[in-house]
């Protein structure tokens, strides 16, 4: 039943945006960081990264609020979740991670625990890359 459950579309200009990531041809890491219009109830862009280190990265996502974050080679998407979010927060990233799943038309969910922060990882294929 959570599967089907969609609280924010996606943003029709970040469709076309992660669409074009997945095919990028450049082999730096790049991240495309994305967060929740409250008000529009629509997951949006929040920041593009190239040339990013997993630990830059690390230290880009804010310490209390969810973000979903697709990074590229090897192409993974990750939803974080840090501890001490508002259950309200957490309520709609929980449920529109799905949704952006499926637009992002990436698959294989796994979950794993790091540093006190929830990561939801998919990707396309096997990774090696660490947060």
């Amino acid at each position: 039943m959570s599967e089907s459950l969609v609280v924010c579309d996606v943003a029709e200009d970040l469709v076309e945006k992660l669409r074009k990531f997945r095919f990028r041809k450049e082999t730096n890491n790049a991240a495309i960081i994305m967060k929740i219009d409250k008000d529009k109830r629509l997951v949006v862009l929040d920041e593009e990264l190239e040339g990013i280190s997993p630990d830059e990265l690390k230290d880009e996502l804010p310490e209390r609020q969810p973000h979903f974050i697709v990074v590229s080679y090897p192409l993974c998407f990750i939803f974080s979740s840090p501890v001490g979010c508002k259950p309200e927060q957490q309520m709609m990233y929980a449920g529109s991670k799905n949704k952006l799943v499926q637009t992002a038309e990436l698959t294989k969910v796994a979950f794993k625990c790091l540093n006190q922060s929830v990561f939801w990882i998919s990707w396309l294929e096997e990774i090696t890359f660490k947060i």
